[in-house]
């Protein structure tokens, strides 16, 4: 199978494909448009800013690449926040495939960012059946999308948020999937089945 890992300045790269690798899939690291284009299914992976972020984009046109990909995309943690419209994080313009904003967690008594294991709960869309609700995956954010029409799966951390998402053949996770154990494994075997 030819999957692609857009390869941009975030990290968390490396951690996904590690465990594409132990599901026995070969990826390419690559932010060659072309190899991105002829691919299969595309990892748009993150760690990092959404604002510098952005702009390393927007300036090799990858923005515009993504955006008009007609094949399975995955978008994870900062790259499920990227695929929205806008980020409060540096008050940033992003890819706006998700037609929702990115917001920073209000002030509580609970600590920010929301890093450790948390459950998916309302569970829908092509990547998750019934087995993933309940189950337990791992975060690290400060950002989240707000529930929306694109919300296929929520979690809760001082509010209900977008866990993941879905519209057409883009989707997205907030949590880790290749730091999640079997719930993970399993959306990305789902994903790598579409």
């Amino acid at each position: 199978m030819d999957v692609a890992i857009i390869k941009y300045n975030a990290g968390n790269i490396r951690s996904v494909d590690h465990a594409l690798k132990r599901l026995g899939v070969s990826a390419e690291i690559t932010d060659d448009p072309e190899a991105i284009q002829s691919a299969e299914k595309v990892i748009f992976p993150g760690v990092g800013e959404a604002g510098t972020t952005m702009k390393y984009l927007k300036e090799r046109e990858l923005d515009v690449l993504i955006s008009g990909l007609s094949q399975p995309v995955l978008g994870i943690c900062l790259g499920q926040q990227l695929m929205c419209s806008w980020s409060e994080e540096g008050d940033t313009e992003c890819i706006g495939i998700f037609d929702t904003a990115v917001k920073l967690f209000p002030e509580t008594d609970l600590k920010v960012p929301h890093m450790g294991w948390n459950s998916l709960d309302k569970v829908n869309g092509t990547l998750f059946d019934e087995t993933i609700t309940g189950s337990y995956v791992y975060f690290v954010h400060s950002y989240y999308v707000p529930v929306c029409n694109d919300t296929a799966a929520e979690s809760n951390y001082i509010l209900p948020f977008s866990a993941a998402m879905q519209k057409g053949n883009f989707y997205a996770t907030q949590f880790h999937p290749e730091k999640s154990g079997g719930p993970g494994e399993r959306i990305l075997l789902n994903f790598l089945e579409l």
